[in-house]
């Protein structure tokens, strides 16, 4: 088995998760899937070049190699829904965002218990072993989960999606004030819309590791694939498009190290 994630160390207190960007999918699990299900039409796609500048810049980066269809890195490992009472896509996703079957054989609960042992578990482990490393080393730990979506997907909401999307579980996961700032960030790129726990409020990852209180700060960006892709087949990267966005990138990074060198500054001082 090729292995489950890509990792490479930056000098930053921050880390950039990519849980949704990986296509790959085991001989084995593609033979039980539909056509729709080994399209992977729902990844997140192109995030690793859009991203392209982080670990340049200084922060860890964590990607996954294999798709959200074999195992959702993004959600409680129980299968509790993120968001109760509305649309929600499993663990395991049987349908895809437009309700097509993803599978000719689903998986029952052993195959998907050893899903989880075999990718799920792998990348949280990795997850939680790199902010323990950076808090150790710093004080401080900053994660930031990159995510992209459809601008229209009519099963998870109504009309059309914002271009930045912000989520930091109602102030749960990060700094409100911290939220804020990035959400000005986002606000100030010239001809995008931005909102903060809007939709999309941040997935398992972003609720179970954020814990502001310990200095462990998480927030969620679920980007409009429409401003740096075309959203249909063949999913095309757009360096024209993707230009700006990616200046909004940069300094929600740049956001993310002031806060931590301004915490790391105060704490220094306090000794």
């Amino acid at each position: 088995m090729a292995e489950v994630f890509a990792y490479r160390a930056g000098a930053l207190p921050i880390l950039l998760s990519i849980p949704h960007g990986g296509r790959a999918i085991p001989a084995d699990i593609a033979a039980a899937m539909s056509d729709a299900g080994r399209a992977v039409a729902d990844t997140d796609w192109h995030l690793d070049r859009l991203w392209d500048f982080a670990n340049l810049r200084g922060c860890h980066v964590l990607e996954a190699r294999y798709s959200r269809h074999v195992v959702d890195l993004n959600r409680d490992p129980d299968g509790k829904p993120l968001y109760p009472g509305a649309e929600n896509t499993e663990l395991v996703p049987l349908t895809g965002f437009g309700r097509e079957p993803l599978w000719r054989i689903p998986p029952d609960a052993t195959e998907i218990e050893r899903r989880k042992r075999l990718y799920w578990r792998p990348y949280h482990d990795q997850l939680v072993a790199v902010l323990a490393a950076i808090k150790a080393a710093h004080g401080i730990a900053m994660l930031f989960e990159a995510h992209s979506i459809r601008g229209r997907v009519p099963r998870l909401f109504e009309g059309e999606l914002p271009d930045f999307n912000l989520g930091s579980a109602d102030g749960r996961s990060c700094d409100p004030a911290l939220a804020q700032r990035m959400l000005n960030v986002c606000r100030a790129v010239p001809g995008y819309s931005a909102v903060l726990d809007g939709r999309f409020k941040g997935g398992y990852i972003t609720r179970r590791y954020g814990r502001p209180a310990e200095h462990v700060h998480a927030v969620q960006l679920e980007l409009a694939q429409r401003v740096y892709m075309e959203e249909a087949p063949p999913w095309t990267y757009s360096p024209r498009k993707a230009d700006l966005p990616r200046h909004g990138l940069m300094a929600l990074i740049d956001t993310l190290a002031d806060y931590a060198r301004a915490f790391m500054y105060s704490a220094s001082a306090a000794r």
